[in-house]
C-alpha cells in the first residue's frame, strides 16, 4: 500500500480484514454499536500481540478508520465493564455449585431411595408448618398489635389465602424450571422474607408478609409431582404416602408446638422456631437433593395461558375430574368435623378447655405415621379406585358414629376423628396415585388442578359445618359430613378403574393393578437380564430394579391381551 500520494486515501481489501487481527484472538459482533470486540476470556498476553501487530500500526499511523475490527486498546475496559462484581460472582459460584450427591448424571441418574423419599418428606413436613403456626397464637397476635381477635384472624385468612394464590400460580412453574434451583430458591426466599414476621411490630405490615409467605409455602406441593416422577408406579402410594403424612404432621405438629410455646414463652419464639428450621430444610436439600433437569426445557413459556391450561386439563382429562371431585368431598368432611368440634367439645355436657380440645389433634398421629406401611401393603396392590372408596367407606361410617353418639358421649367424637384420618389418608394417596399417571409432562399443573379444587371443598366445608352448626348444633353439621360422603361415593361408582371416558365401567372390574409384576414374570426376566449383562445387586445398577418392573409391566400386558384374544 502506498503512502506518499497526497490527497489519496488507503483502502483495504475486504477479504484483509482477517490479517487486521491475529488469528488466534476471537472477533465478536457488538450487539449495541455493530463493531467488533474481543471475547471477555481473550487474556492479557493476546492483548500485547496485538499492540504489536505490524498491519494495525500501519493503518493507524495512516488515519485509517477500520471498519469491523477489534480496538485492542480497549480489551482491558471491555473486560472492567463485563465482568460481574467479584462478590456477585462468588454468590452465583457458590448457587450453582453442588456436592457430589446432588449432581446429576444422565448415564447413572440418583436413585430414588427411601432416605431421599424421608428427607422430601421432612422438608415438606416443616415448610406446610408455615401456614399453621398463627392459628394457635391468634389471641396473642391480637395482644401485642392491640386489635380485636376478628381482625387478628384476618392473618390465618390471609396466609390461606397467599397459600392458594402460590397454588395456582407458582406451582405449575415446576413444569418448566429445574426442581432443585426451583424449591431451594423459594425456601430461601421465604425464610428471607419471614425475618419481619419476627421483628415487625406493625400489623398491616404482618399482614402484608402473611400473604406472600404463604404464596411461596408451596414445596410441599412441588415435592409431591417429583416422586410421582421418580416413584415407580408400582411403589408410588407408599412413597406419596410419606409426603402425605409429612403434610399432615406438619398441620399437627404447627398448632401444637405453637401452642405450647405461647404459653410458656413469648408467641413470637414459634416463628423464630419456624425461621429455624426452614434454614435446616434449606441446608439439607442443598446437600443432598439431586439436581434433575427440567422436564420440559423446550417448551415456550406463557405464564399467563397458565390457567387455561389447568381448566382444560380438568374439561378434558376425565380421572382428573373424578379425583378432584372427590378430594372436594374428603376435604369438606374433613374439615366441617375439625372446624365444629372446638364448639362441641367447649359446650355442655363437656366444657373442655382448650389445651384439652388441643390434645384430640394427635389422636391421628398414629394413623399418619402408619400411612406409608398401609399403603405399601394394601394401596401399591389395588387399583387406585378400589383404595378411594375404602376410605370414603371407612371415613363416611366414622361420620355416622361420631354424629350418633358425639353429641352425649365423648367416644363418638374420638372415633370420628380416628376414622376419618384413616379413611382420609387412604383417600387422599389413592387419588393423587392415579392423577399423576396423567401426562407426566404436566405432573405439576395436573397437581395444581387437584390441589385447587380440593382447597375450595376445604373452605366449603368450613363455611357450610359452621352454618349448619349455628342452626341445628352437631347433628346438622355431621349430616353434612354424611351427605358429602354419599356423594364422594357416587362419583366413585360411575366411573371405572379402567374406564377410558366420562362414565362407565369398560375395562373390567379387576381390583388388583394391572402392572404389579408376578414372581413368575420376575423370574423369567431377572434371568433374561442377566443373559444381557445386567447383573449385580442395586448398588451396582440403580436401573436393574426399574427395568425389571418394567419388563414384567410389558409381560403381563402381553398375557392379558392373550387371554382377552
Amino acid at each position: 500500500m502506498s503512502r506518499h500520494q497526497d490527497d489519496a486515501q488507503p483502502t483495504i481489501p475486504e477479504d484483509s480484514e482477517v490479517a487486521c487481527t491475529p488469528a488466534h484472538i476471537p472477533i465478536r459482533q457488538s450487539p449495541s454499536e455493530g463493531s467488533l470486540t474481543t471475547n471477555t476470556n481473550d487474556n492479557d498476553h493476546h492483548s500485547k500481540e496485538s499492540e504489536k501487530s505490524p498491519v494495525l500500526e500501519d493503518a493507524q499511523s495512516s488515519g485509517i478508520s477500520l471498519p469491523r475490527v477489534a480496538q485492542v486498546d480497549d480489551v482491558d475496559e471491555s473486560l472492567a465493564t463485563t465482568d460481574k462484581a467479584p462478590w456477585k460472582t462468588q454468590l452465583q459460584t457458590l448457587w450453582h455449585w453442588k456436592p457430589k450427591a446432588a449432581r446429576y448424571d444422565p448415564d447413572n441418574p440418583p436413585k430414588f431411595t427411601i432416605w431421599m423419599n424421608m428427607l422430601f418428606g421432612f422438608a415438606s413436613c416443616f415448610t406446610v408448618s408455615n401456614l399453621y403456626y398463627n392459628q394457635a397464637v391468634l389471641n396473642k397476635i391480637a395482644e401485642t398489635f392491640h386489635v380485636t381477635f376478628e381482625k387478628a384472624s384476618s392473618v390465618a385468612t390471609l396466609m390461606q389465602a397467599g397459600y392458594c394464590s402460590g397454588l395456582l400460580f407458582i406451582c405449575p412453574l415446576g413444569d418448566i424450571f429445574p426442581r432443585r434451583p426451583f424449591i431451594l430458591g423459594l425456601i430461601a426466599f421465604t425464610a428471607t422474607l419471614w425475618i419481619p414476621l419476627c421483628l415487625t411490630t406493625s400489623f398491616p405490615s404482618f399482614s402484608a408478609i402473611s400473604f406472600l409467605c404463604g404464596a411461596t409455602t408451596v414445596t410441599p406441593q412441588l415435592m409431591l409431582p417429583l416422586v410421582g416422577d421418580l416413584a415407580p408406579p408400582s411403589r408410588r402410594a407408599s412413597s406419596l404416602a410419606v409426603i402425605v403424612s409429612g403434610l399432615s404432621l406438619g398441620v399437627l405438629l404447627a398448632r401444637t408446638l405453637a401452642g405450647v410455646l405461647a404459653n410458656f414463652t413469648s408467641w413470637r419464639n414459634i416463628y423464630w422456631f419456624g425461621l429455624g428450621v426452614q434454614w435446616l430444610v434449606f441446608g439439607l436439600l442443598y446437600i443432598w437433593m439431586p439436581d434433575y433437569p427440567s422436564k420440559n426445557p423446550d417448551t415456550k413459556f406463557n405464564y399467563f395461558k397458565m390457567p387455561v391450561q389447568i381448566a382444560q386439563l380438568l374439561a378434558t382429562e376425565p380421572l382428573l375430574l373424578q379425583a378432584a371431585l372427590v378430594a372436594f368431598l374428603h376435604s369438606g368432611i374433613f374439615t366441617s368435623y375439625w372446624t365444629t368440634l372446638s364448639f362441641l367439645l367447649s359446650s355442655p355436657p363437656y366444657e373442655y378447655s382448650q389445651v384439652v380440645i388441643g390434645l384430640f389433634g394427635l389422636i391421628g398421629v398414629v394413623v399418619i405415621v402408619c400411612a406409608p406401611i398401609y399403603s405399601r401393603l394394601i394401596i401399591d396392590r389395588l387399583v387406585p379406585l378400589v383404595s378411594a372408596i375404602m376410605g370414603l367407606v371407612v371415613e363416611t361410617l366414622g361420620v355416622v358414629v361420631g354424629t350418633s353418639v358425639g353429641s352425649f358421649n365423648v367416644a363418638g367424637p374420638v372415633v370420628q376423628a380416628i376414622m376419618v384420618d384413616l379413611g382420609g389418608q387412604f383417600t387422599q394417596i389413592a387419588m393423587r396415585s392415579s392423577i399423576y399417571g396423567i401426562q407426566p409432562l404436566k405432573r405439576n399443573r395436573v397437581n395444581t388442578a387437584y390441589m385447587v379444587v380440593s382447597f375450595a371443598g376445604q373452605l366449603t366445608g368450613t363455611a357450610v359445618g359452621n352454618r349448619l352448626y349455628a342452626q341445628g348444633g352437631w347433628v346438622y353439621s355431621g349430616a353434612c359430613g354424611i351427605a358429602f360422603g354419599g356423594f364422594a361415593l357416587i362419583i366413585c361408582l360411575v366411573r371405572g378403574p379402567r374406564e377410558q371416558g366420562w362414565i362407565g365401567w369398560s375395562g373390567g372390574w379387576k381390583f388388583r393393578r394391572d402392572d404389579l409384576p408376578s414372581k413368575e414374570s420376575e423370574t423369567t426376566t431377572e434371568e433374561a437380564l442377566e443373559e444381557a449383562g445386567v447383573v449385580g445387586g442395586d448398588e451396582e445398577n440403580g436401573q436393574r430394579g426399574e427395568d425389571l418392573e418394567n419388563a414384567s409391566t410389558v409381560r403381563n400386558g402381553n398375557d392379558d391381551r392373550k387371554k382377552q384374544q
